[in-house]
Parts: structure tokens; C-alpha cells; sequence
């Protein structure tokens, strides 16, 4: 079999960009040499494209984050590799990346990509759009209100006092575009919504705001276009109130993971059907994780679809393909065979 040139698009404006780092040296250590060539392809925190000479020097200095570049469109070296490969990973975590505006580019370029389209990379990212389809869809959501900083701005009291109405206390304020749990703060009372607000606000300017459920975190790997198969159920216990960014990332964590959940095998079913049936209602194609929490150890309520989860080797989207019986390096030929598939049906 003929090889393949394959960018890996990392790093980005958000606040993921660190993650997105790590979970790129994973995927492209992990990618089947004998199937495909790497070009990595950094993009530094002010947006400035790397080439991938100036890409690989970073990552065997061992940087965490990215510098130097040039901005997209003057950036030839970067734009010429880009244009040299047959298929891209973008592992762009956030914005810039996760919400389609990467995608909408590489749509541009009739390159094909990796995981969801543009629509739903945009609809995944912004968190009061994917409820808002879910409950649309009759799929059980979390109650939630949508608040947006202007709002609170012109009439903090009025912004409370829709919450409280709305939801009550405990509640978690969210920022409707980010990820890896940045921003995301649990407040308990009237007193902790100010300030809740402020670091949702300081990563978007529109808030989700949710009522809090107790219950058991658990989530599924997705993986096809027109018929995507479902991993078995993994479930998540973070190490502290919830699972926020140190849960995730930190080095100490102590945040545990069992696959399969320790859930009823029909409520483990339920989780798997409503997976698939999320995955084809946001319009997703190729891969994504989708989360879920089970209330009282029966009741199903939809999180969210996250379009690029993280990705190394221990994060949860692989190790629930891995327990399914699709390894690591296996896992990654698939989906980027996904994204020629629907680049072929696609073309006009």
C-alpha cells in the first residue's frame, strides 16, 4: 500500500492549548509508519502558523507551548505542506479549531479531515446550541439557562434571579464555547454567581448555566460516518467535588476510570443507543466522544458531544476503543480512513 501524507494540526489559540500539544505527540508517535507519513503542523498562541521544520525543533526541545510562526496567510512554508498531504488530523482543542473554523479551511482547501464537519464542530463547541438540539430532539438534557455577559453587565440582580427561578441551587456556570472544563465553576449560592461569572465571561461572552446532577459520569466512544459503531461504556470518578481541569490534567490526580461502568447492562445499552443516536443528531462523521450522567443509577441524561477529545494513549476516547478491541494505532488508521471515505463520497 502506497503511503500517505498525513498533517497533524496541534496547539491553537484556547486555553487547550497545552492539551492540544500532548495529545498530538501521542497520536503522531502512535501513527502506523508503514501507512503514513507525519507533517506536523504547530499553530503558536497567537495563531501564528509553524512549518514543520520549525514545528518538529519545538517539539524535540520539549515545549510545552508554541512560538514564533507566521500569521495563516503569509505563512508559505506551513500552507505548502498543508496543501502536499492527503489527509489531516486536526487536534486543535477549543476554539480556532474544535469549532469549525478549522474545518471550514480545510473544506476550503478540499482537503480531507478528520472527525466532524463544520456544522457540527461548530454545534459541538457552543454548548447552549447542542442542548438546545438535543431537547429539540427529545433527547433528556440537563435543565439549563443561557445567560449572556452583557446581561449581567446591565442587570446583575435581574441575571440572578433568572437562575435562581430556573434552576436553584447547586448549579454549575459554564462557558457556552470552551472545553477541558476551563471556567467552569459550581456555585452554591447567590454569593458564588458573581464571580462564577466572571471566569465563565472570561473565556466567552454567553454562559451556560445547569442544574446539578448526582450521579455517575460515564461516557462512549463513537467511531463511522453513515453508521458509527459505539465503544462499551467507560465511567469517570473525579478525585474532588467535580471533574474540572486539575482532575483531568494534573500529574497528581487521583481521578479514577473503570471500564466498563459499573452500571446496569441495561442502562450501559441505553447509554450505547443514545450515544449512536447523538453522534447522527448533531450530524457528527468520523470520531467523538459522547458523555452522559446517570441519575439514581437508571435515569439517562445527555451531556454533551465532544468533536476532538483529548487523545493520548490513557485518554478515555482510546482506552474505550481499546476494551472494545480496536487498538491504539489501529483506532487512528480507521478514522483517518473515515475522513477519505467521506472526502470521496463527498466530491462533486
Amino acid at each position: 500500500m502506497t503511503k500517505q501524507r498525513v498533517a497533524v494540526i496541534f496547539g491553537g489559540r484556547s486555553r487547550e492549548h497545552e492539551v492540544s500539544l500532548v495529545s498530538a505527540r501521542s497520536v503522531m508517535a502512535a501513527l502506523d509508519p508503514a501507512r503514513w507519513t507525519v507533517v506536523p503542523l504547530g499553530i503558536a498562541r497567537d495563531g501564528a502558523w509553524l512549518s514543520p521544520a520549525e514545528t518538529a525543533a519545538a517539539l524535540a526541545e520539549g515545549r510545552t507551548a508554541l512560538l514564533g510562526g507566521q500569521p495563516m496567510l503569509t505563512s508559505t512554508e506551513a500552507l505548502a505542506a498543508l496543501a502536499g498531504c492527503d489527509a489531516v488530523f486536526p487536534l486543535v482543542h477549543g476554539t480556532f479549531g474544535e469549532d469549525g473554523t478549522l474545518q471550514g479551511l480545510l473544506e476550503m482547501a478540499g482537503l480531507p479531515y478528520a472527525g466532524a464537519g463544520v456544522a457540527a464542530s461548530a454545534v459541538g463547541m457552543d454548548k447552549a446550541l447542542m442542548k438546545a438540539l438535543f431537547r429539540e430532539a427529545g433527547i433528556r438534557v440537563a435543565r439549563y439557562a443561557v445567560v449572556r455577559a452583557w446581561e449581567v453587565g446591565d442587570g446583575a440582580l435581574d441575571a440572578i434571579r433568572y437562575v435562581e427561578e430556573t434552576l436553584g441551587y447547586p448549579c454549575f456556570v459554564k462557558p457556552a464555547n470552551g472545553g477541558s472544563s476551563v471556567g467552569i465553576t459550581k456555585a452554591a449560592s447567590r454569593e458564588d454567581l458573581p464571580g462564577a461569572f466572571r471566569a465563565a465571561f472570561a473565556c466567552d461572552d454567553k454562559a451556560v448555566v445547569e442544574e446539578s446532577i448526582t450521579g455517575q459520569e460515564v461516557e462512549c466512544s463513537v467511531l463511522g460516518n453513515e453508521r458509527p459503531d459505539v465503544s462499551v461504556v467507560g465511567e469517570v470518578v473525579p478525585d474532588r467535588e467535580f471533574y474540572d481541569y486539575e482532575s483531568k490534567y494534573s500529574p497528581d490526580s487521583k481521578t479514577e476510570l473503570h471500564i466498563p461502568a459499573r452500571i446496569d447492562p441495561r442502562v450501559a445499552s441505553e447509554v450505547r443507543e443514545l450515544a449512536a443516536r447523538m453522534f447522527t443528531v448533531m450530524g457528527c462523521e468520523g470520531y467523538a466522544r459522547v458523555d452522559f450522567f446517570v441519575r439514581g443509577g437508571s435515569e439517562v441524561v445527555a451531556n454533551e458531544v465532544n468533536t476532538i477529545p483529548g487523545f493520548t494513549s490513557i485518554s478515555m476516547y482510546p482506552k474505550l476503543w481499546e476494551a472494545s478491541s480496536l487498538g491504539y494505532t489501529d483506532l487512528l488508521t480507521r478514522i483517518l480512513e473515515l475522513a477519505l471515505e467521506r472526502h470521496a463520497r463527498r466530491r462533486p
